[in-house]
């Protein structure tokens, strides 16, 4: 790589590293305010809730990642050309293909980070970020529900006590889950206790009843002395439960197993988030190639580049939409998955083909004007 390449590639990695930094620290401040409750309301320290948003960053920098590219690209082409770099790159010889290389080398290194994030870490996020939820919400049980509130653990899932004994002993608990209105149950108990086994939370109830309506302005009471609750059924937790499709490694999407085969429901999911995983990192070359085919040849400060770079804004913005799109069809129609693989690919050679006319045009330019009248 020659020096003129060392330069346009130094300069696009900042340009597109400042702009991944910013987007995404907006993306995560955004996404952090909404799990601020973890601290307000559920009594957890900073460093779950820092581990809690943290568990995102994956996420949002696979999807940030191609558009930080883009822009990256797209502010460097500009600035080189509005500081008549790219002209007297021109006038000098410079082959539009030594400008594409250092671009090309960065959309392949962004590709490959984003795919290694898609395929491998976004699953292990996933994953982790459910067990952690099923940890805030057991401990928020056991360790932070203040005596004599009735506290809102989600949505339709309330939980209260009278008061705390210094072992540990909860007086007078009250648990109600109804998240499912044709399936509420009330837990009414003297006594209580949370347990630990096998890192599965359990509430362990004395001398209390067991309510769950039968029918319409019916309800079975049961009565009992000792009762144990599995926390874990309130809490979604993973182990022993069908993982959702965006939680499981790559190779178990490719794979799924009879269970999952069974229900069609749930496999047009998992075909979803697997082509969701392969095809995605393809929009970091589509996000290089249509920002260079754009703005990647010289033009003189009275040539407007406003229209070059809005055009090229709309048409990465709705590759990406037309992707999503067809990934999100792809659930319900099978068929729907040739276009997942057909935008990426076939906006990465409608660019491509931009991008060697021009450098056939440039080739054939000089021969032009030496050429006798």
């Amino acid at each position: 790589m020659i020096q003129l390449e060392r330069y346009l590639f130094r300069t696009a990695v900042t340009a597109c590293l400042w702009g991944l930094i910013v987007l995404t620290g907006v993306v995560w401040v955004t996404q952090a305010l909404r799990q601020i409750d973890l601290i307000t309301t559920k009594g957890q320290t900073i460093l779950i809730f820092l581990m809690m948003t943290g568990l995102t960053l994956p996420a949002l920098v696979a999807i940030i990642g191609p558009v930080a590219l883009f822009a990256g690209i797209l502010y460097t082409l500009n600035k080189l050309n509005g500081d008549s770099e790219l002209v007297v790159m021109a006038a000098s010889g410079v082959s539009p293909l030594r400008l594409l290389r250092p671009m090309a080398l960065l959309s392949g290194l962004v590709f490959a980070v984003v795919a290694a994030l898609y395929i491998q870490v976004l699953p292990w996020s996933f994953g982790a970020i459910e067990t952690l939820t099923t940890f805030v919400h057991a401990d928020f049980i056991a360790n932070f529900a203040r005596p004599g509130a009735f506290s809102q653990l989600e949505s339709g899932f309330v939980f209260h006590f009278r008061d705390r004994t210094p072992d540990g002993a909860l007086h007078g608990v009250f648990m109600q889950d109804m998240r499912d209105p044709a399936k509420v149950t009330t837990y009414i108990a003297e006594a209580g206790k949370t347990v630990d086994r096998d890192g599965t939370s359990y509430l362990q109830l004395s001398k209390g009843v067991l309510l769950r309506p039968q029918s319409a302005g019916d309800s079975a009471m049961v009565t009992f002395d000792d009762y144990t609750v599995d926390l874990s059924q309130f809490m979604h937790a993973v182990n022993g439960a069908i993982k959702r499709p965006r939680e499981r490694s790559t190779a178990q999407l490719m794979a799924p197993d009879a269970r999952d085969r069974a229900d069609p429901s749930l496999l047009g999911h998992i075909r979803s988030e697997l082509l969701d995983r392969l095809a995605s990192p393809l929009y970091a070359l589509v996000a290089g190639l249509v920002a260079f085919a754009a703005l990647g040849e010289a033009r003189t400060t009275r040539q407007g580049r406003g229209l070059a770079i809005a055009g090229a804004v709309l048409a990465f913005f709705g590759l990406r939409m037309f992707g999503i799109a067809a990934t999100t069809l792809s659930v319900a129609n099978p068929s729907a998955s040739v276009f997942v693989w057909l935008v990426p690919v076939a906006a990465c050679l409608g660019a491509l083909a931009l991008i060697v006319r021009r450098l056939l045009a440039a080739r054939v330019r000089p021969a032009l004007r030496r050429s006798p009248a």
